[in-house]
């Protein structure tokens, strides 16, 4: 009894977030949703390029904003070399860019370079009209700009893109983490658009209006910044938009090793917000009756996919071999695990199809069980190891990967 009791506290509300989940992957696949109208008048904006080190990604990063279709006098790039002790400013400026040298040993990240970069942009005369964020890893698609300035045309004041991963064929770390941006990065906000909610903030790929970096300057300085800044708007008011037509594609490490502090810092910095926003959504989704916070809520809280999957076929096996030994009243729980479990698959491989996934993504899936022990080994080691309060830079690696040459550097 006390065995079920315990269970029931764990697999309703595991429960409840695959369901919703599934739901998000349902409404994604089934319901087309109408993006805003071309328009003719023309916001300039300023595509800030924030980056530390990254010598050997900004390159590509600024040539795909050349090939942009927006028009050139329109629009600005500026780089942030952040306590750089490389080539990344040098470069940047033989590419064309403005080029924002900081150096500050205290204040140091992606959060405070940000407010930096953006208090400067706002006092010039004449200014922008609104401000894009892309990582220095990333490539935009040519109708990123005119995407943005539909939506802007048509009332939001800040939007999301679709944050997605560049294909990366046997490299299964990378692959792995692409079918995890899909599912979080698109279906999700996607499937959350549809019934009003917010997308929230992905750090990549980000647009604001000048108006609204004035009214909530940017105040978000923890691992997860992004997040932070985004929750922080939708309790004061302002939601996030979501433009699905509108893509950057990031760069993932090859090599799993590498993708571990840049996993420690995503799963990591999650959990203080927790703390710190839970109660205040709640209380605005209760007081309120408002979906919008209570969606927001259940994104914040909801565990990754993987882990779930995971922790449901462990129960379910194991209330099969309880059965197996007699304990025919752990068969009613057994099926209600393989129920959760299969909510999650369906998330999973509806929420693929509704992002249009391609057939390398579903051969990937073959790998999920490496993945899973990847995360158990990353787990163990993050709970013996030293807790960072600061952010670590996710290590770059040369066109040499696969002969282990890489660039590693802390951004603390």
């Amino acid at each position: 009894m006390l065995i079920n009791v315990l269970q029931s506290l764990v697999l309703v509300p595991m429960g409840i977030l695959l369901g919703y989940l599934a739901f998000l992957s349902l409404l994604a696949l089934v319901i087309r949703r109408r993006p805003p109208p071309p328009v003719t008048d023309l916001r300039r904006f300023a595509i800030i390029v924030p980056a530390h080190n990254e010598e050997l990604a900004i390159g590509g990063t600024l040539k795909s904003f050349r090939a942009l279709s927006y028009p050139r006098p329109w629009y600005s790039v500026v780089v942030i070399a952040d306590n750089c002790t490389d080539r990344t400013a040098e470069i940047a400026r033989q590419a064309g860019a403005e080029v924002l040298e900081r150096s500050d040993g205290e204040l140091r990240g992606k959060g405070y370079a940000l407010r930096w970069c953006m208090d400067i942009l706002l006092a010039r005369n004449p200014g922008y009209d609104a401000f894009i964020v892309i990582d220095a890893d990333s490539e935009a698609a040519p109708d990123f700009l005119d995407v943005m300035n539909r939506y802007l045309a048509a009332g939001s004041a800040v939007v999301q893109c679709s944050d997605m991963v560049k294909p990366q064929p046997g490299a299964w770390s990378a692959e792995m983490t692409r079918i995890g941006f899909t599912l979080y990065n698109h279906a999700r906000p996607l499937g959350r658009s549809i019934l009003g909610g917010s997308a929230g903030l992905r750090g990549n790929g980000m647009c604001f209006t000048a108006a609204t970096i004035r009214a909530h300057p940017w105040d978000a300085f923890t691992r997860a910044e992004d997040l932070e800044y985004g929750l922080r708007l939708l309790l004061d008011g302002t939601r996030v938009a979501f433009a699905p037509e509108a893509r950057v594609l990031a760069t993932m490490p090859v090599q799993s090793r590498n993708a571990e502090t840049q996993r420690a810092r995503w799963e990591g910095g999650r959990i203080p917000l927790i703390r710190k926003y839970a109660g205040a959504l709640a209380w605005k989704a209760v007081k309120g009756g408002s979906f919008v916070h209570a969606d927001a809520l259940v994104d914040l809280i909801t565990p990754a996919l993987v882990n779930m999957l995971a922790l449901t076929l462990l129960f379910a096996g194991g209330n099969l071999v309880l059965v197996a030994a007699g304990f025919s009243g752990s068969l009613t729980f057994a099926m209600l695990w393989g129920l959760a479990a299969l909510l999650g698959l369906v998330h999973l491989f509806v929420g693929l199809a509704a992002s249009g996934a391609d057939r390398g993504q579903y051969t990937a899936l073959l790998h999920l069980p490496r993945y899973v022990f990847w995360k158990i080994a990353l787990y163990a080691r993050l709970t013996r190891g030293k807790r960072e309060s600061e952010w670590i830079r996710t290590t770059r690696e040369s066109s040499r990967d696969g002969e282990g040459h890489a660039q590693d550097s802390a951004h603390r």
